[in-house]
This record gives C-alpha cells, sequence and structure tokens, in this order.
C-alpha cells in the first residue's frame, strides 16, 4: 500500500463487517481501543498499520526515525495514562529491545500494545526471527491471531490486558496474518480518560537500586500472568474424533493444521506466553500422541518437555518457512506410519525469470552503473531499495546485514585490510531514511577514527523499499503535510566530514558522478556524496519526455543495458568475429516508451548516439516500437 493509499479516510461509521487484511484489522481495533498516540518506523510486513492508523481521527501519528524512538514514544504516552501504540516487523525490535527490557521492570500507566510482525517465509527480509522469544526474555504477554478477525479482537484484548497487569503487550503477527483479507466484525471508538502522568521516582527512574525493586514485582505479575492463561479465553481447546494425534499450536499454524486435520483435537493457543501447563496437560491426557506446530522455533516444544511433556515438533517439522498443509500432512502420515496416497502431479507452469530489480528511472541505477565501472573497490551496503545492487547487471554491492551497518562494516574493511590490499578502495552505500534511522551514528564513528572511507548516501527523499513512506529526509509527515526537511550536507558536516570532502550530485549526471567517485576514492580521509533525485514512485518525482532507439543506428553494443533500466528490451542478438578473430556478442534493443520516463540514464554509454526522443522520429511512436516487436529473436 502507498502512503498515498493510505491517507484515504476509512470509515468511522462503518457496517459492522468488513473486508480487512490483518494489518487493516489492528488499525481499527487501535483506533476503537481509544488510542491517543500511535508510532513506527515502515518495514514489511507492517507498514500498512501505522498507514492506516494514520487515516484515522482523533490519534496523534508519526513515522519515528527509528523502531526505539517509536516504542520510546508510545512508551512515554503510556506513562502519561494515554493508550498508546507502536509497530514494526521482526528485525526492528532488536533495534527496539533496549527500551522494552527496561519497560518490562516500569511497567506502563496507560496500555500499550506492541505490534511485531514477523517475515516467515522469508518474503522481503534479510533475516527469519521468532518474536515470541521477546515475551520470554522481558517476561511480557504476548498474544497471536490467526486470522484478520482475531488481529482485531486480540489488538482489543491486549489493551485490556495491558492495563489490568500494567504491563506492555505484544502482538505476534506473521506475513501470513498481515496480507491476507478476511471478513471482520468491527465497533467503534470509544474515549478513555487520561489520568497523566504521575511523578513517582521508585518506578519511572531506573537506576540499579530503583531496578533492584521493581524485579520482584516483575516475577509475580508473571506468576499472575500464568494464572490467567489457564482462564483465558483467548486459549481454545477444540475437541476432535480422531485423538491419534493431538495438535498444540498458535497463529497461522493454525488455520494449516485445522486445514489438514478437520478432525484431530487441537489446543489454539492465543494468549501463547505464559504458558497454560495445566490446562495443556489435561489436553495431553486426551490424545495418542502430542504434535506441537509452530512458526518457527520450537519454543512451546522446548517448554513442554521441560515440563516432562512427551511431545513430537521440530524432529519431524522443519525450523524454518510456513508449515503448510503441504509440510504437515506427509510429516504426521510419517509419524502414524502411514503411506500418504500420491496425489496428481502436474508439472509447473514455465515462468521466466524475474530476478528483482530497480524501478524504471530509478535513480539508484545511474549511482551503481558508475560503481561498476569502478576497479579495485570493495562496496559495503545497506537495508533499502539499493541493496538489489548486489544483482545484475552492476554486481556492485559486496556486502549486506543490516540497517545502517554500511558505516561500521565500511569502517572494519578499512581497518582490517591486508597489506596487500592498502591501495583497495572502499565506498560505503546507504540511503536517506536508513542514514537517519541507524547510519548517522556509524558515518560519527568513521570520522571520529579517521576511515578512509567514501560514503554514497542516496537521497530519493522517501522510504523507497516499503512503499514510499515519507521521512525527515523528504518535508512531510505521515499525513502528506509540510515538515521541517533534513539537511544531509549540513548534518554530514556537523558530524565531523570537512566540507570540501561533502559533494551533492544529481544521480543523473553519470559522467559529474563518476568524476567524483575517482577523486574522492583517492582522498585518504571520509567523503560523503550526496545524489540528491527524488524516488520515481512519489509526487516529486516529474516525468520527462520518453526516449526510443533508432534501429537503424543501434550496433549491438549493450552499453545501454549496463544501466539496468528495465524500460530496455533486448530485441535481438548476435554473435560476430571481428577482424582480430576475436568473438564479440552483440544485443540490439528497444526503449519501452510507455514506460521511460525521459531520465536519460541509458543516453551517457550509448555509443553510436542511437537513442532519441520519441517525437524527434518521423514515424509515430506505435509504428516503431511494432516494428521493433516484429524483430527476429525478439
Amino acid at each position: 500500500m502507498s502512503a498515498e493509499a493510505a491517507i484515504s479516510t476509512p470509515p468511522v461509521t462503518a457496517p459492522n463487517r468488513l473486508l480487512m487484511s490483518g494489518n487493516e484489522a489492528v488499525a481499527r481495533a487501535v483506533w476503537e481501543a481509544g488510542v491517543r498516540v500511535a508510532a513506527a518506523y515502515p518495514g514489511t510486513p507492517s507498514t500498512e498499520i501505522l498507514e492506516c492508523v494514520a487515516a484515522y481521527p482523533a490519534m496523534y501519528t508519526e513515522w519515528s526515525v527509528n523502531e526505539k524512538v517509536s516504542l520510546e514514544v508510545a512508551f512515554g504516552a503510556a506513562m502519561a495514562g494515554s493508550r498508546s501504540f507502536c509497530a514494526m516487523k521482526h528485525v526492528g525490535m532488536n533495534v527496539a529491545s533496549d527500551a522494552l527490557m527496561t519497560m518490562t521492570l516500569t511497567g506502563v500507566a496507560g496500555g500499550l500494545v506492541i505490534a511485531i510482525a514477523d517475515d516467515v517465509g522469508l518474503s522481503s527480509s534479510q533475516n527469519e526471527q521468532d518474536s515470541r522469544y521477546w515475551g520470554r526474555f522481558a517476561h511480557v504477554p504476548l498474544l497471536e491471531p490467526a486470522d484478520s478477525q482475531e488481529a482485531h479482537d486480540f489488538t482489543l484484548a491486549a489493551f485490556e490486558l495491558s492495563e489490568r497487569f500494567e504491563v506492555p503487550v505484544i502482538l505476534r503477527l506473521t506475513t501470513r496474518i498481515c496480507h491476507v483479507k478476511g471478513l471482520v466484525s468491527v465497533g467503534e471508538r470509544h474515549e478513555r480518560a487520561v489520568a497523566g502522568f504521575t511523578k513517582d521516582v521508585g518506578r519511572w527512574v531506573m537506576v540499579p537500586s530503583a531496578a533492584g525493586r521493581r524485579l520482584p514485582l516483575m516475577f509475580e505479575r508473571e506468576r499472575r500472568l500464568r494464572a490467567e492463561a489457564e482462564i483465558s479465553d483467548l486459549n481454545v481447546v477444540e475437541p476432535g474424533s480422531d485423538r491419534r494425534v493431538g495438535f498444540v499450536t498458535s497463529g497461522p499454524a493454525y488455520m494449516h493444521v485445522r486445514e489438514s486435520f478437520p478432525d484431530a483435537p487441537v489446543f489454539k493457543l492465543g494468549l501463547s506466553f505464559p504458558l497454560p501447563f495445566a490446562s495443556l496437560r489435561r489436553f495431553a491426557e486426551q490424545c495418542e500422541q502430542l504434535v506441537v506446530v509452530e512458526e518457527v522455533e520450537p519454543l512451546i516444544e522446548t517448554e513442554l518437555k521441560a515440563q516432562g511433556f512427551n511431545v513430537t515438533g521440530k524432529d519431524i517439522l522443519p525450523l524454518s518457512g510456513e508449515l503448510s498443509p503441504q509440510v504437515l500432512k506427509p510429516a504426521i502420515a510419517q509419524l502414524l506410519g502411514e503411506v500418504l496416497a500420491e496425489q496428481a502431479k502436474t508439472a509447473p507452469m514455465p515462468v521466466f525469470p524475474r530476478p528483482p530489480t530497480m524501478c524504471v528511472a530509478c535513480p539508484h541505477l545511474g549511482v551503481y552503473y558508475t560503481l561498476s565501472q569502478l576497479r579495485n573497490v570493495t562496496i559495503s551496503g545497506d537495508i533499502g531499495c539499493y541493496t538489489l545492487g548486489f544483482g545484475q547487471p552492476w554486481n556492485a554491492l559486496d556486502a549486506c546485514i543490516s540497517m545502517g551497518a554500511s558505516m561500521g562494516m565500511a569502517l572494519g574493511l578499512d581497518k582490517g585490510r591486508s597489506d596487500a590490499e592498502k591501495d583497495r578502495k572502499i565506498v560505503a552505500v546507504i540511503g536517506d531514511s536508513t542514514f537517519l534511522h541507524m547510519g548517522m551514528q556509524g558515518l560519527l564513528d568513521i570520522v571520529y577514527n579517521r576511515g578512509n572511507v567514501t560514503v554514497l548516501l542516496l537521497d530519493n527523499r522517501a522510504v523507497g523499499m516499503t512503499g514510499g513512506q515519507d521521512n525527515p529526509g523528504s518535508g512531510r509527515d505521515i499525513h502528506g503535510q509540510e515538515a521541517p526537511r533534513v539537511d544531509f550536507a549540513n548534518l554530514v558536516r556537523a558530524l565531523g566530514v570537512r566540507d570540501e570532502r561533502v559533494h551533492v550530485v544529481n544521480a543523473y549526471e553519470l559522467p559529474v558522478l563518476l568524476k567524483t567517485l575517482r577523486e574522492e576514492t583517492k582522498i585518504p580521509e571520509p567523503s560523503v556524496i550526496i545524489t540528491s533525485q527524488p524516488c520515481v514512485l512519489i509526487k516529486d518525482y516529474h516525468a520527462l519526455k520518453p526516449y526510443t532507439v533508432i534501429e537503424d543506428k543501434c550496433t549491438g553494443c549493450g552499453n545501454c543495458i549496463d544501466v539496468g533500466c528495465p524500460a530496455i528490451h533486448v530485441t535481438r542478438r548476435d554473435r560476430v568475429t571481428k577482424a582480430s578473430g576475436r568473438e564479440v556478442d552483440l544485443a540490439f534493443v528497444r526503449i519501452e516508451s510507455a514506460a521511460c520516463t525521459g531520465c536519460g540514464l541509458c543516453l551517457k554509454p550509448c555509443a553510436p548516439d542511437a537513442i532519441v526522443h520519441v517525437d524527434t522520429l518521423a514515424m509515430p511512436i506505435r509504428v516503431v516500437r511494432k516494428t521493433a516487436e516484429l524483430t527476429p529473436g525478439a
């Protein structure tokens, strides 16, 4: 969902049932719960939650610079007695955990719900984590909805639980919940009185002595929560006629179990931490075998085994990915010693490979084309659209692990290089939102420790990878209203980069970019090159007159292909032998003018000057396109 689409106001006085994704259902419940403050940093699959929350009235919402700040903002509101909410994807809690691990000691005054969306199956993430660990680690309750209706209902329940036990509550979602739609029964908003902040140094100021006094209260709260889990209607036992195998499960894994084994008894955990051991023991007595189906780590399985349960789990089920019926059925059949009936197998339809790439006219295209022209360079990358620079045709990114890590990795590559690599150039690539999220500290570290690193700061005025959300570098807030915009050149100067080592370059001016890169990588001190052009998918970008290819002038050099623009299509490939006897591959191209935005990146490397504006040709563009399509080998 784009930022523009999310801003459209949802129905406040709505029909009783709406078709909603899990993200939309959580947002609706946040509004109904009387929340006053909501904050997040965008990240798939959680992004749409706050976009939808922001479209409802009567709440303060913000895109925070990172997940830690978003949780701190929400916690501050909860200290003041307001209900508050924050959302993030699974890796975001790694950033926010410093705050989480102390607020679990202080507790909260107003209800605080933290939605963490796990990317089970690695649809759009650099790792696969199980956020249920945070419930155990922080000693806070954790709820797991299984569909959109439960995403709505469990959010409301989480706020009630949070206030009753004065504790933050984690709502654990997965991609399957976030993005799949279903009918949801909704309600209206209930405003709540705000008590205001009560000064209590022993509770809110977590110096060691105060924290030590709060620890016993935290463990006592967990004891009460375990008693709550035994009676909670969020945990449901579904009896079944086939008692050979009983299942303990939670979240979307429950849906897979129920689809696969409709006659089996199931203990469905909605409040999955703390576990209701007594209830689970009674359930286990009704089943011949007990199987724990959980995505992705064996948390419940391990805890049940520690309590003396005889259970099966990850010894027959995979440790990663979704536990779909295609996974569950053969695993349980093997457990029971059955032979699964062979299903009719059909050959999958042949699909032309479509590797991930950047958008037509993306300002990052020219950056990676330029980097691919450099030699003897190691390129440290970061999280964003520009991570795609590792692939074809650029092959211009050598490392990427987490948000903001390009800075620290680059400094380590510089300081840890061998004597044989002393002349090797180190370049770090980072986007504007990622730089503000966690990259500033890394650049400061490079400056402070005199690193020999050239930083490419790609300012496209958006959080491009997650849908073009605004950030402090875009000049707009979450509602699209004007906001102060960071001046990146002044910011990096303030972090200590010398003025003459700071350059702002048009991302489409390839000769200037290449010249600047070559010069700065020769200077043995930190330098920053800021490429400033808006993302092509946001309203700041203005398309120009499209280009086309004069077929008779195209020599097949293929230089334009190296830019990586998806609007450039190869129509024919030939192999010719030069007079020297060397064989050369030629690639003749056309430009999909309907997609071209006229950025001009392909003009610079075109040797025969065969690329021109569409209106410079005598024949209509539709005829040119038809001719290209009829070229042999197209």
